[in-house]
């Protein structure tokens, strides 16, 4: 099984597949810039990922993965079961616009998606090697009321993690929701990591912290991010 990224740097052990991981991270973090991080080198440990672009567009994503040195187009490949990459399109339909994506969401609206899942993805059978990265699930915020949107998340989104047997990690911007949302999200989830910016004098630095897991020995404390020449962010040592 690949190491999770910056997570498990901050862990004893391995997270288990199936575990639902939810990233709380300020707007002006390094959360999306570690998000592909993350899926970049979980590839190149011959895992596989199904990427939620919500907050930017695919072709975002993949010019980022591109700086790891990722083949996308060879990655996106075959057939929809089995493709190592799967990079599905929220951020077009949450513009009002028609997308040219191969995997994308109607729209943006939790009835629509919920239909997707039942009709889709509950088919599919445990995928323990995936991993499922959304970028912003503050998204579906715009589009639907708060309590609709959350039940979505616990009934739909978090469930097929478990299912799939993979590690699902979602963003959640910090400061945006009510506390119902956090403090409900926060005890479905099976680990909260925070990302933060911190100023000191006249320098900023990028932080992450665990702040729950469970099942897993982790360090609780706050440790400092780098961004490297492609934007890859790791800890820094």
């Amino acid at each position: 099984m690949p190491r999770i990224p910056l997570i498990e740097d901050l862990t004893s052990s391995s997270i288990p597949p199936g575990s639902n991981i939810l990233v709380e991270f300020e707007p002006t973090s390094q959360w999306f810039p570690a998000s592909v991080t993350i899926a970049a080198e979980w590839l190149a440990q011959n895992g596989k990922i199904s990427y939620s672009a919500m907050a930017q567009p695919p072709s975002r994503v993949r010019e980022a993965l591109v700086r790891f040195g990722i083949d996308c187009a060879k990655l996106e490949t075959g057939k929809q079961d089995y493709e190592i990459l799967r990079i599905w399109d929220y951020n077009t339909p949450a513009l009002g616009m028609k997308s040219t994506e191969k995997l994308q969401m109607p729209s943006l609206k939790v009835a629509d998606i919920s239909i997707h899942f039942i009709k889709e993805q509950f088919k599919r059978e445990p995928d323990p090697g995936r991993m499922m990265v959304v970028d912003d699930y503050s998204t579906y915020s715009r589009f639907n009321e708060e309590k609709s949107w959350v039940e979505f998340l616990l009934t739909r989104d978090f469930p097929l993690g478990s299912k799939m047997q993979a590690h699902n990690i979602g963003g959640l911007m910090k400061g945006m929701h009510s506390g119902w949302v956090y403090n409900r999200l926060e005890e479905a989830a099976d680990g909260v990591v925070d990302l933060k910016i911190e100023e000191e004098g006249k320098t900023v630095r990028d932080m992450i912290r665990i702040r729950s897991l469970r099942n897993v020995h982790f360090d609780r404390e706050w440790h400092s991010l780098k961004v490297g020449e492609k934007f890859e962010v790791s800890l820094e040592r």
